[in-house]
């Protein structure tokens, strides 16, 4: 097997419904335009209040994928 050498992009997805929501839109609008995705490592949370509750998600990641 080769060695692999990888490049990381930093996303921030956001959901209404949730982390795991949020992590998921950034991964799937990614993957349209990068190939070879391989990982990803949460890098920050946050959200947004809205008459004192969680309004939406934020959640930034780091996505690892393999150069050509």
């Amino acid at each position: 097997m080769p060695n692999h050498v990888y490049k990381t992009v930093e996303l921030t997805g956001s959901s209404s419904s949730g982390i795991e929501d949020a992590v998921s839109t950034a991964i799937a609008k990614a993957h349209g335009s990068v190939r070879n995705m391989q990982w990803f490592e949460i890098v920050e949370t946050r959200g947004h209040i809205q008459d004192g509750k969680v309004a939406h998600w934020q959640v930034t990641v780091k996505v690892g994928f393999t150069l050509e």
